[in-house]
């Protein structure tokens, strides 16, 4: 039965005990000591356990559990959904032409059924465009990544810096712009929508 383990460590890795018995504790606010104490087990054990040096047992993580006040479902559950895009800065650089326009770049492939869809958008200097337009709703929140972002709507006007962020749920009819002589470049993130897709 040599194999026995190494096929227990693989059938067991997409449920991250480790990474949730950790999590739990820093929760917790908990040291290895204090959990060894509540438990009765060895902070030894406990380390190995948090890292997957070691596979628990069921009695020991009902232990744990016992402590946590979470049930064994909480290390079982199986995720119905998961998706992860990565968008590499390599790929939001400029692409050589003239900064003409408002540049919108999609962070991940959205696809039916996404709730959120995350955009960085570049906004060159002197050029200036809606961001919403009047009667329309937009439910958006922005984080200025950096140079300034100027936003205009009625009688308000915002300038915003690199690490300010706004959150909109409007109708009204908001301009924006980059602010001064640099480009502004923003992550924009807003509910999915058909016309994101």
């Amino acid at each position: 039965m040599a194999n026995g383990p190494s096929y227990a460590r693989w059938s067991l890795e997409p449920y991250s005990i480790g990474m949730k018995l950790r999590t739990l504790r820093t929760q917790k606010h908990l040291t290895l000591s204090r959990l060894a104490v509540e438990t009765g087990l060895s902070t030894a054990l406990l380390s190995k356990l948090e890292t997957d040096r070691m596979i628990p047992t069921l009695p020991t993580l009902s232990n744990i559990c016992r402590v946590y006040g979470v049930g064994l479902s909480y290390f079982f559950n199986e995720a119905t959904r998961h998706t992860l895009a990565i968008t590499r800065k390599a790929h939001l650089g400029g692409n050589g032409r003239g900064q003409e326009s408002i540049k919108h770049v999609s962070l991940h492939a959205v696809t039916a059924g996404d709730k959120l869809f995350a955009r960085m958008v570049e906004l060159p200097a002197g050029v200036s465009g809606m961001m919403s337009e009047a009667g329309r709703a937009l439910c958006a929140v922005v984080y200025v990544l950096e140079g300034k972002l100027q936003l205009d709507a009625g009688g308000m006007h915002e300038s915003l810096e690199a690490g300010d962020c706004i959150f909109l749920d409007t109708e009204m009819a908001i301009g924006w712009s980059a602010a001064g002589t640099e480009r502004c470049r923003v992550l924009m993130v807003t509910p999915a929508s058909r016309e994101s897709q």
